[in-house]
C-alpha cells in the first residue's frame, strides 16, 4: 500500500464534504485533479470506499473506517510539524468553531488576540442554529462549539466562558397584557427558556415564531409584541431607546455560554493551544469586554 499524506485529506474532506466539488474548493484543487488523487487512493483497497447513487456520494462503512483511521494519521502527522512550528513562533493550522447565533456577540471577543497572536492560524466560524450546531458538532465537523445548553444527546467536555443572561423586553417602558409574545423557532434554547417563564408566570397568549434572533429583535422593535431576548444582543438598541428591558422579579434568566467538544475527540494541537488560551485569559476577555453586562441592573417591578 503506497498512500501519501495528501491523498489522505483529499479523502477526509470528500468524507467531510460528501461532495468531490466541495472538497475540491476545500483543498484550492480542480474537480478534475482531486478526482484523480481520490481514484488513485481508493485503488489500493479491494472494498469501496465511497459509492454514487444517483447524483449523490455516500462513504461506505469501510470507507468510514478507513476516514477514522486517516484521521489519526493526519492529526499525528499535524502534530510534529505543528510542535515544531510552535517552538519557532510560527503555529499554523486551522480552527473550525461553530456557534449558535447569539454567540456571535461573544466569541470573536475570545479569538481576537488568540488569531492577531497567531497568524498562521485559518479560522471557520459557522454561526448558525442550534440544532446546526450540535449536528455539526456530533459530525465532528468543528473543533468545538459555542452553546448556552449542553445537549442531552452527545456526551461532551465543556469550558464556561460567561453568563447569558436574558431579559422581557419590549419597544415601552410599560407592559401590555393585550401584546403577543415573539418566540424562536423549535430547537431553539431561547424558546426553550421562554417556554418554561412563560408557563411559571404569564397566561398562553398568541404568539409569533421567527427564526433569528436578529428577526426577534426588529420585531420588539417595531412594536409586534414581547419576547425573552439575551441582554448581550441589545445594548445599543438600550443606549438608543429603541428597546426597553420589562423588569421582572423573576427575570433575568440566567443560563451560561460554554464552549463544548466531544467527550473522546482528540484535539488538534491548533485546537489544544486555542484551549490553553482561553483557560488563561478567560478572566481577563471578560473583565475587559464585558463589565457592562455583568454590571447590568433594571428597576425592581414586575408586570
Amino acid at each position: 500500500m503506497n498512500y501519501t499524506l495528501h491523498q489522505l485529506q483529499i479523502f477526509l474532506e470528500v468524507v467531510r464534504h460528501k461532495s468531490i466539488t466541495k472538497a475540491a474548493e476545500e483543498m484550492n484543487m480542480t474537480q478534475p485533479a482531486l478526482s484523480i488523487q481520490l481514484k488513485n487512493f481508493q485503488g489500493q483497497f479491494d472494498v469501496p470506499l465511497t459509492e454514487i447513487i444517483g447524483r449523490k456520494l455516500f462513504i461506505t462503512d469501510f470507507g468510514k473506517s478507513i476516514a477514522n483511521i486517516a484521521d489519526n494519521i493526519i492529526k499525528e502527522a499535524n502534530a510534529l510539524k505543528y510542535k515544531t512550528k510552535e517552538y519557532e513562533g510560527l503555529f499554523t493550522g486551522k480552527l473550525r468553531i461553530s456557534s449558535a447565533s447569539t454567540g456571535k456577540y461573544v466569541i470573536p471577543f475570545f479569538l481576537n488576540d488568540f488569531m492577531n497572536k497567531n497568524s498562521g492560524i485559518d479560522l471557520v466560524l459557522d454561526v448558525t442554529n442550534k440544532s446546526a450546531v450540535i449536528r455539526s458538532l456530533k459530525n465532528n465537523e468543528v473543533d468545538f462549539a459555542l452553546v448556552s445548553v449542553i445537549p442531552e444527546e452527545v456526551e461532551v467536555v465543556e469550558e464556561p466562558l460567561l453568563e447569558n443572561r436574558l431579559f422581557l423586553v419590549g419597544n415601552k417602558t410599560s407592559f401590555d397584557k393585550n401584546l403577543p409574545f415573539i418566540f424562536r423557532e423549535e430547537g431553539s434554547a431561547t424558546r426553550q427558556a421562554m417556554n418554561n417563564y412563560l408557563k411559571k408566570n404569564l397566561p398562553t397568549r398568541k404568539r409569533i415564531e421567527l427564526t433569528s434572533n436578529e428577526a426577534v429583535k426588529q420585531a420588539v422593535i417595531a412594536g409586534l409584541g414581547y419576547s425573552l431576548i439575551p441582554l448581550i444582543g441589545i445594548r445599543n438598541e438600550l443606549k438608543n431607546k429603541e428597546l426597553y428591558i420589562i423588569p421582572s422579579k423573576t427575570l433575568p434568566i440566567v443560563t451560561q455560554w460554554r464552549m463544548i467538544w466531544l467527550k473522546d475527540k482528540k484535539l488538534s494541537p491548533v485546537a489544544q493551544a486555542y484551549l490553553d488560551y482561553i483557560r488563561e485569559e478567560k478572566e481577563k476577555i471578560i473583565a475587559k469586554n464585558f463589565s457592562w453586562y455583568l454590571n447590568y441592573k433594571t428597576l425592581p417591578h414586575q408586570p
